[in-house]
């Protein structure tokens, strides 16, 4: 189970959003514990033609920041305009934003969640929901987790966990939908997967010497001597000696011994190493989309419509 240190609320109302702070801060979390980032909607700001110069820039940024910052929020939290990224941020993220300077058109709302310490998987969520036009604060508990949720909560909040809240929001946004006689524009939003690779440890493997005893034999040749006797007459010759008993002839008789004597010898070698390889994993989820339904009635024509259903 993942343990959360970092509260975050998705608002479709900014309003909302503004009151969640007010009472964050009444609950005693600081202005450095609390981000707040949404859309900047106020692209046109006095002074952005002025963008060539240092001077130019931080009065088209300061003018941004006091009017959509300090008009959306009124809070006295820092906040500060990123055109690259189309966002007006506030307290820590808007520090973590600001902290490339001017890098910061490379850093996203991912990255700022990140370093929050919310995985990447919900912080693309979360990003998806701002770039949709919601309004995200998010809160750095410091063990008070349960407390900042439910506050946020409590004035509509939802996050990646109860993120059915969002539909049900948009539902009855769509009940109270506006009459207009010159038309409009629906948007129609699905939900796409993002997979994500991480090493982990599959297993291990040791390699180590061990020392067996078998039993071997070979065939070594050995000579030996041994004693021949050949008897031949002699032919009744006479001899001067006399006869002596009890003479004898000694004779030494050798063999050869076989002594076993044992050498280590090298027999082979092995390499021991990794390498990587390539393979393919698939995966699945179950994602949403919207699909657009087009009722009507009484006597209406309706050209290149899609889904249509009518009411009679």
């Amino acid at each position: 189970m993942v343990n959360r240190t970092t509260a975050v609320g998705v608002f479709h109302d900014r309003a909302k959003a503004q009151q969640a702070v007010s009472e964050l801060r009444r609950m005693g979390f600081r202005d450095d514990q609390i981000g707040v980032v949404t859309q900047n909607h106020d692209q046109h700001v006095a002074g952005a033609k002025d963008a060539g110069t240092k001077a130019g820039e931080g009065a088209a940024i300061g003018a941004a920041a006091g009017a959509a910052g300090g008009a959306l929020w009124a809070l006295g939290i820092a906040a500060g305009v990123f055109p690259p990224l189309g966002l007006v941020a506030g307290g820590t993220l808007m520090a973590i934003l600001a902290s490339a300077g001017a890098g910061a058109a490379a850093v996203s709302i991912v990255g700022a969640l990140i370093g929050l310490g919310i995985p990447e998987e919900e912080a693309r969520y979360y990003e998806g929901e701002v770039k949709a036009g919601r309004t995200l604060v998010t809160v750095k508990a410091d063990g008070r987790y349960d407390e900042a949720v439910a506050a946020l909560r409590r004035f509509g909040a939802y996050d990646v966990t109860n993120r059915e809240a969002a539909s049900t929001a948009t539902t009855s946004a769509a009940g109270a939908a506006k009459v207009s006689a010159a038309g409009g524009t629906v948007q129609l939003k699905e939900e796409q997967l993002h997979a994500t690779k991480q090493p982990v440890q599959a297993g291990e493997v040791k390699v180590r010497k061990e020392v067996v005893t078998e039993h071997k034999a070979i065939d070594v040749p050995v000579e030996r001597e041994e004693v021949v006797i050949e008897r031949r007459p002699a032919g009744g010759k006479a001899t001067s000696s006399d006869l002596r008993p009890g003479e004898e002839v000694r004779i030494p008789v050798k063999e050869e011994k076989v002594r076993v004597e044992k050498e280590a010898v090298v027999t082979e070698e092995v390499s021991v190493g990794k390498r990587k390889v390539q393979d393919t994993e698939h995966v699945a989820g179950t994602v949403r989309k919207e699909e657009l339904k087009v009722e009507t009635e009484g006597d209406v024509n309706v050209r290149g419509d899609t889904g249509r259903t009518g009411k009679r």
